[in-house]
């Protein structure tokens, strides 16, 4: 919270912004609390195999992913706050449910209901928080992609925090991390119900009807989400292939929060003036190119090193490499896709249009995890999983949309 209140922009916000931001920092500390160890759970104490698991996590990025172009269209047609009320009581179902969930059907209801939550919540935040900055930009002369690097920031310092609190919750069982998430939730839900506004103003009504055939047409946004569903595979591998990586080179998944608090830390602290520094320098196509490429050279550390069988600290110095290209490469793509987006979407349709971003990147990450599982788990040379992944990255480079 106190980095938040450092951030340029911070005093010049709308309250609903701060809101909306101060929102995600709660989001992710109960989300992350549960999430990096969820591998580890499936696979240790459900006794899942490795594509399995990789199916499991794919689908709770598709359930939640895939499905937020509900949400999205949901937060058009009824306004934001009974939506997000409504994704935090069943995140609070669903967290309460996996921590008891003992057999595979059980658990893969409980991540579907966390993943469906998630698609209510997130897309009516994100889009209004999109919608605001527009508004911000257009009265301050700033820009917005500053305000939704802020929103990362946000996210990132509950990513930074949430797998502490889960590893300490971790030395009792998982299911204590899965309800200490759950009470997070709890608290979510009771301060919006008193303070989200019953209506925000500016924000009409739409028929959800209308807006997907239009949306299919729109050949520049489909681009754009197909690149950022690339980046989004890369990024579920903190949750797929790096704790198998870790634990093989440090004998047990340890090292694994450590690694998620090293990249929290460095978006929290390095987010805003990378992103000023980019604003002044690249447009949003460069700023994604960039990234795509340096998450690409991050998968490329690893595949590099595997041969070598390193063990012990040096064996995480590749993995660290890893998470540190991957985040830079987050903070340039993230708040440039978020930003790239109203300029795409239609008219009253800024939630069906946020929404469908992630929901076509959720369905290449199913895809994607599912692949992803089969190659770690098919006994092919240990560095051929990670080249493949820096080839997908590399790739998504040609993607994007030619224009801004």
């Amino acid at each position: 919270m106190t980095v938040i209140a450092a951030a340029p922009v911070r005093t010049r916000l709308s309250p609903l912004l701060r809101l909306l931001i101060l929102t995600q920092l709660a989001f992710n500390i109960g989300f992350f609390a549960v999430l990096p160890f969820l591998a580890e759970h499936l696979g240790q104490a459900i006794g899942m195999a490795g594509w399995l698991v990789g199916f499991v996590l794919g689908l709770r990025t598709f359930s939640q992913q895939g499905l937020f172009v509900v949400g999205g269209a949901l937060a058009d047609r009824y306004g934001i706050r009974p939506v997000v009320l409504a994704g935090c009581a069943l995140r609070i179902v669903g967290f309460v449910w996996l921590g008891y969930a003992e057999q595979t059907w059980a658990v893969i209801g409980a991540v579907l209901l966390i993943g469906f939550a998630a698609a209510l919540f997130s897309p009516a935040v994100e889009s209004e928080v999109a919608r605001q900055a527009v508004l911000w930009e257009e009265e301050s002369g700033g820009s917005r992609t500053r305000v939704l690097a802020l929103f990362t920031v946000a996210g990132q310092a509950g990513a930074f925090v949430g797998p502490l609190l889960g590893a300490l919750l971790l030395a009792v069982d998982f299911r204590t991390a899965c309800l200490a998430g759950a009470g997070v939730f709890v608290l979510v839900l009771a301060g919006h119900a008193w303070l989200l506004p019953q209506r925000v103003p500016g924000r009409e009504p739409t028929r959800i009807s209308g807006g997907v055939g239009a949306l299919i047409r729109n050949r520049r946004f489909l681009a754009l989400c197909c690149a950022y569903g690339a980046y989004l595979l890369a990024y579920n591998q903190l949750y797929l292939a790096l704790p198998e990586e870790v634990e093989r080179v440090a004998g047990s998944q340890a090292p694994l929060a450590w690694l998620f608090a090293l990249s929290s830390l460095l978006v929290v602290t390095t987010q805003l003036p990378v992103t000023r520094w980019v604003g002044d320098r690249l447009a949003l196509r460069r700023s994604m190119a960039a990234g795509l490429v340096l998450i690409a050279a991050g998968f490329a550390v690893v595949a590099l090193a595997r041969p070598a069988e390193w063990t012990g600290v040096v064996g995480l110095l590749p993995a660290a490499g890893f998470v540190v290209l991957l985040t830079i490469g987050q903070m340039l793509v993230a708040p440039a896709a978020r930003s790239w987006v109203p300029d795409l979407a239609e008219p009253g349709r800024l939630g069906l249009y946020t929404g469908a971003l992630s929901s076509v990147s959720g369905l290449i990450v199913l895809a994607g995890s599912v692949a992803t599982g089969m190659l770690l788990d098919a006994g092919l040379p240990p560095a051929v999983p990670w080249l493949v992944l820096a080839g997908v990255s590399g790739a998504a480079v040609a993607l994007l949309p030619r224009r801004s």
